[in-house]
């Protein structure tokens, strides 16, 4: 109890992290609660086409007289949802690869390394795009293929840590004791050496969530749901004269990114005093 609130005192007293972590509840709140909140159904039809945000509509409505505050309301199931999921697939990949590439060396880590190395060459939204272009515009390959082409950078963050944990006392005493190596690897190393990867885990959520919004306004979105990103690319013939429809989902995605780059900071300051001397070498 103690330690989660040390943990706590020192994430709040990093600014940015207490702001970033205050948008994620609202967030998380509009998500949960979105048929409480939402005065109107995500596709619910009305007769107020194009009217600019009043009080009957907060944010205007868009061509089809739908309510741009009740979309985005639940949007934001669609965005946490592709943000949490891509984003916790890629840190399991990617610790799990790290961790092993890191504690064998030798011919594993070089094999694994440049695998690595040749993930973090290619443009990775221009693969993610031939992806889902060919298997189809769902969500759940959506977050899957994010997942799958993000995971290098927690991988290289956690071989990064393996490298430094496995020569350190408790870890020889236990390699001596007879622990076997999965023993090993699940009760020394992962435990000690993932904090980094879930304070980039948090960075990586913003990016997935930026992600699915920039291919939903490309048109490669899930058709089925309701997404930020296709609401953009929906109101961008009327941006002219009707603002209100790309502006109020935009400024939701930016504070989504903006949120989850505040906490990762806030991890990274919380999280540090913990990793001792593992992060510094």
């Amino acid at each position: 109890m103690s330690r989660l609130k040390a943990f706590g005192k020192r994430y709040f007293s990093n600014k940015y992290g207490t702001v970033g972590l205050f948008i994620f509840l609202v967030m998380i709140v509009f998500a949960v609660f979105a048929p409480q909140i939402a005065p109107y159904r995500s596709g619910e039809m009305t007769k107020d086409v194009l009217v600019q945000p009043c009080l009957a509509h907060f944010f205007g409505t868009d061509h089809l007289g739908r309510d741009i505050f009740s979309r985005v309301v639940y949007g934001t199931r669609t965005s946490l949802l592709v943000g949490f999921v891509a984003a916790g697939l890629s840190a399991l990949i990617g610790i799990f690869i790290g961790a092993v590439s890191g504690y064998y060396g030798g011919i594993v880590d070089e094999i694994v390394s440049k695998v690595i190395d040749s993930f973090l060459m290619i443009p990775v939204f221009f693969l993610i795009l031939i992806i889902v272009a060919i298997f189809g515009r769902n969500l759940f390959y959506i977050m899957l293929v994010i997942g799958l082409t993000t995971w290098p950078s927690n991988a290289r963050i956690m071989r990064a840590q393996t490298l430094s944990i496995k020569e350190r006392a408790f870890v020889k005493i236990a390699r001596a004791n007879g622990e076997s190596t999965v023993r090993i690897m699940f009760s020394h190393i992962i435990p000690n050496g993932m904090y980094p990867v879930v304070a980039n885990s948090a960075l990586q959520i913003g990016g997935a969530i930026l992600t699915e919004a920039a291919l939903s306004f490309l048109g490669l979105g899930d058709p089925n749901v309701v997404s930020w990103g296709k609401m953009i690319s929906e109101g961008k013939s009327y941006m002219t004269f009707a603002w209100w429809i790309i502006v109020f989902p935009g400024i939701f995605t930016v504070l989504a990114v903006i949120a989850f780059s505040f906490i990762g900071d806030g991890l990274q300051q919380a999280l540090y005093p913990s990793l001792g001397e593992v992060t510094n070498e």
